[in-house]
């Protein structure tokens, strides 16, 4: 069989998803080329990447230098509605990456998703704009790729979605000992290979929290069906329950390949060599325990954004990633990350059916909020 060659668009190539994007291109050449490469600070990868997939378009956050390469210098948000593009992956981190996936939107591309800001900030908006423009968003978070083939073929909406969470390197230490771990500690995922603010994150379950905000708007499924399972192996990436009680699950071993592949071959599935296999003698067992969120009460307070709605989960996203900032910076602890997202969202004044300005504005206002109250501390 003859199989067309996709051009992939990667915005924020130079992370850790953009840059496992590019091992599952370099491992099936034949099947896609590198359009596009947008990075961030890391000048050199960029031009690295650059030089060896030989993209027709390039950006650089940091960096105007037209003469880099061979490449035509564009703005994310021109890339990211290429007329010549198939897929546009959105791995910019954090809110840099709402922008790039409206314009993709409004483009009517299939945008293989792998920020999970844009959702939990603009989630109505962006799946509106979507929807209107006939765009595909398929997800490339592990857990959201895992629902989304459970739900292949099924004629009627689950009842019920269970996300799963390795629990972190901290799934074990009391709340004190917790609230006292250094950024190295904090980074030192026991399954996944992220970048630096997702592993934060999953380190307090911020990113569990924030994956619930994101399903409902990708599954069209109210917070208080979304449940957290710890799973400490994370070979079960999430599962579904369904009306008669059946449920499915998708496994793999944690590798963010094996999600950034389907997204890119869908429909299809494709044999890579280089992904790893699941070798059940070695897996021994699979472990289950609810989240405890009294140690971690970033969850508890990304659902309680999630479920009051308006601009909640902008206010939310936007002071998490300033207090992690300030942690790696070495400026607050870590258990005073959800003692500033919790006074943020206390004084927010929330707006209802808010507009992409209002959301910008509480993105603005709760930045400039949890600085101010760091200040405090």
């Amino acid at each position: 069989m003859v199989h067309s060659i996709k051009k992939i668009v990667i915005l924020g190539s130079t992370g850790s998803i953009g840059r496992q994007t590019l091992e599952v291109i370099r491992s099936l050449p034949d099947r896609f080329k590198v359009l596009g490469l947008a990075g961030g600070s890391n000048i050199n990868l960029l031009k690295e990447q650059a030089s060896e997939f030989c993209p027709e378009y390039i950006y650089c956050q940091n960096c105007h230098d037209t003469n880099a390469c061979t490449a035509r210098f564009i703005p994310m948000e021109e890339m990211a509605s290429l007329p010549e593009a198939d897929v546009i992956v959105v791995a910019a981190p954090g809110s840099t990456g709402l922008q790039p996936v409206l314009a993709a939107a409004r483009a009517g591309k299939v945008i293989a998703l792998a920020n999970k800001e844009s959702l939990v900030s603009a989630g109505e908006i962006v799946t509106a704009t979507a929807r209107e423009n006939k765009a595909k968003i398929l997800p490339v978070d592990s857990e959201h790729s895992a629902i989304w083939q459970c739900l292949s073929g099924e004629v009627t909406p689950p009842a019920r979605i269970i996300l799963t969470a390795s629990g972190g390197p901290f799934r074990s230490l009391t709340k004190d000992e917790i609230d006292k771990v250094t950024p190295e500690q904090a980074l030192r995922h026991p399954s996944w290979k992220m970048g630096v603010k997702v592993t934060i994150d999953s380190a307090s379950l911020m990113n569990k929290g924030l994956e619930i905000i994101e399903a409902r708007w990708l599954f069209d499924m109210p917070v208080r069906n979304i449940q957290v399972v710890i799973h400490p192996q994370s070979i079960i990436h999430s599962m579904v329950e369904f009306a008669d009680g059946s449920l499915k699950a998708q496994l793999s071993r944690p590798d963010m390949r094996f999600p950034i592949q389907y997204a890119l071959t869908y429909p299809e599935r494709m044999t890579n060599h280089t992904l790893p296999r699941l070798n059940w003698a070695e897996v021994g067992k699979l472990d289950f325990e609810m989240p405890d969120m009294t140690r971690f009460p970033c969850l508890g307070l990304a659902i309680s954004a999630g479920e009051e709605g308006k601009t909640y989960p902008a206010a939310l996203c936007a002071a998490d990633e300033v207090a992690v900032e300030m942690f790696l910076k070495g400026q607050i602890s870590f258990g005073q990350i959800p003692e500033l997202i919790a006074k943020v969202l206390d004084a927010h004044q929330a707006v209802t059916s808010p507009s992409l300005d209002d959301i910008l504005a509480a993105d603005a206002w709760a930045r400039q909020k949890v600085t101010e109250l760091a200040g405090n501390l």
